[in-house]
């Protein structure tokens, strides 16, 4: 403590003591947080998991314009004719799915029951990969050609 004592020889001030000891407990503060940050692992963790999945989503955005711009429009029209009744279908046997579940008294809010949210949800998520499995497959096909 004695590093920051006058050139006089004179001892510091109480007021030069304190905004030491404050310089110092700041010092202190940073160097605990930047510590405690390298120790946490799970954010790490979760903040390179954003990053990849960023950039997942920008190579997958990417490629599905890429394979967009590269599809003929008849093509693209049969996909999403092919992609709608796909849709449909999906529908229609979500509806038949709800009739049984509310027939048999599995609906939502009964034990057991998973609901008409799940089950559309459900329905809609494998219509849009059979979609999407329709391009490719049909790009495929192709062989590239456009």
């Amino acid at each position: 403590m004695t590093d920051k004592a006058k050139g006089d020889g004179s001892s510091p001030t109480p007021d030069e003591l304190r905004a030491q000891v404050a310089r110092t407990r700041e010092e202190l503060g940073r160097t605990v947080e930047a510590l405690a940050a390298k120790a946490d692992v799970k954010a790490q963790a979760q903040q390179k998991a954003a990053r990849v999945k960023g950039m997942v989503q920008d190579k997958a955005a990417h490629a599905l314009h890429t394979a967009h711009d590269k599809t003929p429009e008849p093509v693209r029209e049969k996909v999403a004719s092919a992609g709608d009744q796909l849709t449909q279908t999906a529908h229609g046997l979500g509806r038949k799915r709800h009739n049984k579940d509310a027939a048999s008294g599995m609906g939502e809010g009964r034990p057991g029951g998973r609901g008409d949210a799940h089950t559309n949800r459900n329905l809609l998520v494998f219509a849009g990969l059979a979609a999407a499995i329709a391009v490719v497959v049909v790009a495929t096909r192709r062989g590239g050609r456009c």
